[in-house]
């Protein structure tokens, strides 16, 4: 089973929601699982959605062991207890790391990806020029919207060993 990793913010604005739903909505008809930090809230919320929509299989791995934040659109929760540590659940539990807006959680589950030798796209932002030296190694890509999005975990996943 492939699973792709749909990371950013609990706080979003309308538009990253949108481009999440429907990032999560082109993964399930991809056939692909998507995993995500399984809140009711902003990229995780709406990526979960637009995947449950399309029939697909969420994962969310969450920070506590309370399941009352878990968002109604994930299949599979999973309640860590781990807080900011899950993160790395997050990434290596993913093929690929689709990184939308978000702060230092995101930013947290980006580097742990660069340092696990994770493929990562940053969708609709660019995190700074920490990632300049992956994006040398084609495992670091910058897109616009989730079409480009799914092009390049199709071209990721056939590159991995």
């Amino acid at each position: 089973m492939i699973i792709i990793g749909v990371m950013g913010g609990g706080s979003a604005t309308d538009n990253s929601e949108a481009q999440a739903y429907k990032l999560g909505k082109l993964i399930a008809r991809e056939g692909w699982a998507l995993l995500n930090g399984g809140r009711a809230a902003g990229v995780m919320d709406a990526s979960a959605k637009g995947a449950k929509d399309a029939g697909g299989l969420t994962i969310g791995v969450l920070p506590d062991t309370d399941a009352s934040q878990t968002s109604q659109y994930i299949d599979i929760p999973i309640l860590t207890g781990m807080n900011a540590a899950r993160n790395y659940i997050n990434v290596l539990s993913s093929q690929v790391v689709v990184a939308c807006p978000g702060a230092a959680g995101t930013l947290s589950e980006i580097a742990l990806a660069m340092k696990s030798q994770r493929p990562v796209i940053c969708m609709g932002w660019d995190p700074g020029p920490v990632v300049a030296n992956m994006a040398k190694t084609g495992m670091f890509v910058l897109v616009e919207n989730p079409e480009e999005a799914i092009t390049e975990i199709k071209r990721l996943l056939r590159d991995l060993p």
